[in-house]
């Protein structure tokens, strides 16, 4: 996709046409989806697999629950921070290059991160991963917007992002239980050999782009792109709504191991890490909100799924084990529901640069998780976990307000 106005108003011209595009059913639907799962999967195992891992790294570095977080908030901050420059490469070298290479190198990282002589050492190897892996989730939102079909584009981007949830889970489970038996640098290299092999799967079943087009126009398109998206009416909103989400999302994940670690529940560093299957929710729920979203519209269906999430997040505050585990449970269903039905609106309202829309998206939705993850763990210092249910639920209602103002929203 182009970000000079020529190829931009080509691109405009051709996409009600739709003509080549990857349809359901398709050996290329089934090999694009499968790719892509793994694509999601390893971004997610990658990044957040040291989630689980921060109270044993404050044991080990002697550090506050808000130090440890920066494992995970520099990553997060570095992968915002490059998703611009990654998806302006991107419209000059294409799609699948740059997504091998990003999951490829994040995966060797990840490696090297088990190999780390101190805390400075694996915050810096941390920040590189990020800075490595802006070169996926942009770009694999970019791809599909062009390739598939946009009747299925919402199933599409269900199935990516139920890949994240499997990888998301995945990779705090594995470190959880190998840490709490071996220790967790062996956890992180494991982690890293199964992202090595998914980054070879994705390039073996990937098809290659047909209808990217090497952008031209340099800085002055680039900027040309970041006006078109910005004054546009819903694209801001969508942006916005992605920094509360994540936000919210990684805040309750950052903290809710110390919660159950602690009294009242007690519970062992491999059952806490056991409450990542709940992903496996977000497996389904991505998928089905697609779909939803797809049959009635996104304006109808997002609002749903942000009550959802603040349902669930309320349910946390009680210390019946039970009824907080529920919570967790709702929580992520719902969370993984919004962010299927947000980011598919994106590469719906985008007209042309997919890619910088994409990366706008995705910069916001990993600087709230930077951003809001990091100020939670001062919150989690001052005021334990009220405190972070009541940050996080002001910003699931601000989130909700916008899902309903968007719900207003006329059609392209």
């Amino acid at each position: 996709m182009s970000l000079s106005a020529t190829s931009a108003a080509t691109t405009i011209a051709a996409a009600p046409v739709a003509a080549g595009r990857i349809t359901v059913g398709s050996p290329e639907f089934k090999r694009t989806n499968r790719a892509l799962f793994f694509g999601g999967f390893s971004t997610f195992a990658l990044l957040y697999c040291v989630q689980p891992l921060m109270p044993l790294l404050s044991h080990e570095f002697v550090l506050s629950a808000a130090q440890s977080s920066m494992v995970l908030s520099i990553s997060t901050g570095a992968l915002a921070l490059s998703l611009i420059a990654s998806s302006a490469v991107s419209e000059r070298l294409g799609r699948k290059p740059l997504m091998v290479g990003a999951m490829a190198s994040a995966a060797i990282l990840t490696v090297l991160c088990a190999f780390a002589g101190n805390y400075p050492q694996l915050l810096a190897l941390r920040a590189l991963l990020g800075i490595a892996l802006g070169g996926m989730p942009a770009i694999a939102m970019a791809y599909l917007s062009e390739e598939i079909e946009p009747a299925s584009l919402g199933l599409s981007m269900g199935l990516y992002i139920s890949g994240s949830a499997f990888g998301g889970m995945a990779g705090r489970v594995i470190t959880s239980v190998l840490s709490d038996h071996l220790s967790w640098r062996l956890a992180l290299a494991m982690v890293g050999v199964a992202g090595i092999g998914a980054a070879a799967e994705f390039w073996r079943s990937l098809p290659a782009s047909r209808h990217f087009n090497p952008a031209g126009g340099g800085w002055r398109a680039l900027t040309g792109g970041f006006r078109q998206h910005l004054s546009d009416a819903g694209l801001p909103w969508l942006f916005t709504l992605a920094f509360l989400l994540m936000g919210a999302f990684v805040s309750l994940y950052n903290y809710i191991a110390y919660r159950l670690l602690a009294a009242p529940f007690g519970l062992s560093q491999s059952v806490v890490g056991a409450v990542s299957f709940f992903y496996l929710l977000g497996i389904y729920s991505s998928v089905w909100a697609g779909r939803l979203a797809d049959r009635y519209g996104r304006r109808h269906v997002l609002w749903m799924m942000a009550v959802i999430m603040l349902s669930g997040l309320l349910l946390t505050l009680s210390d019946w084990l039970p009824l907080t585990l529920l919570g967790v449970a709702i929580f992520t269903y719902g969370f993984f529901a919004t962010h299927s039905v947000a980011s598919s609106w994106v590469g719906r309202r985008a007209r042309s640069n997919k890619a910088l829309a994409s990366a706008l998206y995705l910069f916001f939705y990993y600087l709230g998780s930077s951003v809001i993850g990091s100020a939670t763990g001062i919150l989690w210092g001052q005021a334990a976990w009220p405190g972070v249910v009541a940050v996080l639920a002001g910003a699931l209602a601000l989130a909700l307000l916008i899902a309903l103002r968007l719900r207003k929203l006329a059609p392209l």
